[in-house]
């Protein structure tokens, strides 16, 4: 019995199961973070230049918007460990059964998220 396979392929209509969200996920938060450097690093050297850009960095980050930008950052950072060791496991054939593999998808993408809420709600 041969089955019909689609000649065509519409993405829109693909539904990936959670441990291939958070894959991606994992790559997303990985660039997003690379992409941040620069720009953590500018903060940085400027708020070890002098108190008057340490000052003006303090007033730029009381800004709602970068505190958003700033949390997106946090966010992508605690995902991706969270999400690599989850990964380091899967190196190592541990949790790859289906129901492990889901469940420790469900727990990374949780603990992502309350990481993110409680430090971030520690630092706003």
């Amino acid at each position: 019995m041969q089955k019909t396979r689609p000649k065509h392929l519409e993405i829109a209509k693909i539904r990936l199961p959670l441990p291939g969200i958070i894959s991606i996920l994992h790559r997303v938060s990985g660039a997003l973070m690379f992409l941040a450097i620069p720009f953590m690093l500018y903060a940085l050297e400027g708020s070890l230049a002098s108190s008057e850009r340490f000052d003006a960095f303090r007033s730029c980050i009381s800004n709602p918007l970068v505190k958003i930008a700033l949390l997106g950052v946090l966010w992508a950072f605690l995902h991706h460990v969270c999400a690599g060791v989850r990964f380091l496991f899967l190196d190592i054939h541990k949790g790859l059964e289906l129901k492990t593999a889901r469940l420790t998808a469900k727990i990374v993408l949780v603990v992502s998220l309350v990481l993110t809420v409680v430090i971030g709600g520690l630092v706003w």
